[in-house]
């Protein structure tokens, strides 16, 4: 199972020069991956939040082997055509080192949906997914795109240069004993399931993903399950229930770079 820092980019860590620095850290320290946040504000004790983007362009340059990206981005509030061109320029940039982290999101952290005038509605942030997810693989593969959906429109357009990987892997995020995001994760590659409470919830998922591809009770090969747990729990037994990556789960009401600079020079746990 491989490992990742993963930092929500508030107050001291909404720096990208600051995220570049620890990326850069970590990946001398024996880290495989190290993802970000995707917020436009958070709730109090937090001020400063940074952008994703920028802080992965950062971090791009500033390594050279860990696996980057966004951890999730809620992609209804994305313009699906610019979170194309970013991605394929992050692509181009990290030299084919991008994941894509995707999901609904969520209103009730801090009402950035509501505040922001973005739907509200669970289904319609669904529908708008997954259009979306439709037009960033079209685009991807650099040939036109023509798209005409209940929400997003692309008539006839070419998106070069496309990403160095070709194609950017998707990872899709939902609560574990969902079915929808469950069946979405089958389309794309890899599962993210959120607020696990213990490996036999993780067990019984990726169970639900073996019957779902049907393949002799087997993931596809390349198929990510990734967990997010906090510094003390014990890996293993996640990874004996189906976990491929695992995720540092940081509070952002108590976070500190200090802290995390600490947790990130001291490694991964094996």
């Amino acid at each position: 199972m491989r490992a990742a820092v993963w930092v929500p980019l508030f107050d001291e860590l909404a720096d990208p020069s600051v995220v570049a620095r620890l990326a850069a850290t970590a990946e001398e320290a024996g880290w495989d991956g190290l993802f970000v946040w995707d917020h436009l504000w958070w709730r109090e004790p937090v001020e400063a939040v940074g952008d994703p983007c920028v802080t992965l362009a950062a971090v791009a340059c500033a390594t050279e082997r860990l696996r980057i990206g966004p951890m999730v981005t809620p992609v209804a509030r994305r313009r699906p055509a610019k979170l194309l061109r970013e991605t394929a320029a992050l692509d181009v940039l990290s030299r084919g080192r991008l994941t894509l982290g995707v999901g609904l999101g969520s209103d009730r952290f801090a009402g950035e949906f509501s505040r922001s005038g973005e739907a509200v509605d669970d289904r319609v942030r669904a529908e708008q997914l997954d259009e979306s997810l439709q037009i960033l693989t079209a685009g991807w593969s650099g040939e036109p795109v023509v798209h005409r959906g209940r929400h997003h429109r692309v008539d006839d357009v070419r998106f070069l240069p496309r990403p160095a990987q070709g194609s950017v892997p998707i990872w899709v995020a939902g609560f574990p004993g969902k079915r929808r995001p469950l069946r979405r994760a089958t389309r794309y590659d890899g599962f993210f399931p959120v607020n696990l409470a213990s490996p036999d919830e993780l067990a019984a998922a990726t169970g639900q993903l073996r019957a779902a591809f049907d393949q002799g009770g087997r993931l596809p090969t390349g198929f990510d399950v990734v967990v997010a747990l906090e510094p003390h729990v014990d890996p293993r037994p996640y990874e004996d229930a189906g976990a491929t990556w695992c995720l540092t789960d940081l509070d952002p009401a108590t976070l500190r770079l200090a802290d995390v600079r600490a947790l990130v020079e001291a490694g991964p746990q094996r």
